[in-house]
């Protein structure tokens, strides 16, 4: 169990805890939920730079380190649900082509079998992360009464339902779109995973 590992477990350890503080409705257990939520996410580009450096690259870090990035955004849109701010069934989409894909080219690595991650994959990744970056601290910001404060105006518009409806809307159509480009550009490996 080398640091990068350990680091991995930790992040799933912190997202339910992340995801337990953020829907208390507690404004000062909200703010400290944005903190577990900052810390997991750093960690996860610190465990890569750690097992990168030092080669600490094992098999059940190849598996366990993307999974655990899904297992916290998975308790990130978990808490947007319950709260109302996004809807069901998006989120069920995003979550499950994540998940697919992850454990494909988790098992791809079992394998020997290498993957090609596209840059409009990667660019689909960084989107969905700004957006619910943005949706987790703007809702608990406007929670904070030292923060909100005569600005309600200003949270009811970053706020606004339609806004995040269509932003959701169009990051769930890129995400369904790249996982089928995702599969068709290696179906070719997906067919030689299959035979065994």
């Amino acid at each position: 169990m080398v640091l990068p590992n350990q680091l991995t477990v930790l992040r799933i350890i912190l997202s339910p805890i992340f995801f337990v503080l953020f829907i208390s409705n507690n404004q000062t257990l909200m703010q400290i939920s944005i903190g577990v939520f900052i810390i997991a996410a750093l960690s996860d580009w610190y465990d890569g730079w750690l097992a990168r450096k030092f080669n600490y690259i094992t098999d059940w870090g190849k598996f366990w380190d993307p999974l655990a990035d899904k297992i916290l955004t998975a308790f990130a849109f978990a808490g947007l649900i319950i709260l109302g701010i996004v809807n069901v069934w998006m989120v069920v989409i995003i979550l499950l082509r994540d998940f697919v894909v992850t454990i494909l080219r988790a098992f791809a690595d079992y394998k020997k079998v290498s993957f090609s991650t596209s840059k409009y994959a990667k660019w689909k990744t960084f989107i969905q992360m700004i957006f619910l970056y943005y949706l987790l601290l703007v809702y608990v910001a406007s929670k904070s009464d030292f923060i909100a404060k005569g600005r309600e105006n200003l949270f009811a518009l970053l706020l606004d339902q339609k806004f995040i409806f269509y932003s959701i809307l169009i990051i769930t159509l890129i995400t369904v779109h790249s996982g089928f480009l995702y599969l068709y550009q290696n179906r070719h490996l997906i067919k030689k995973l299959l035979r065994g």
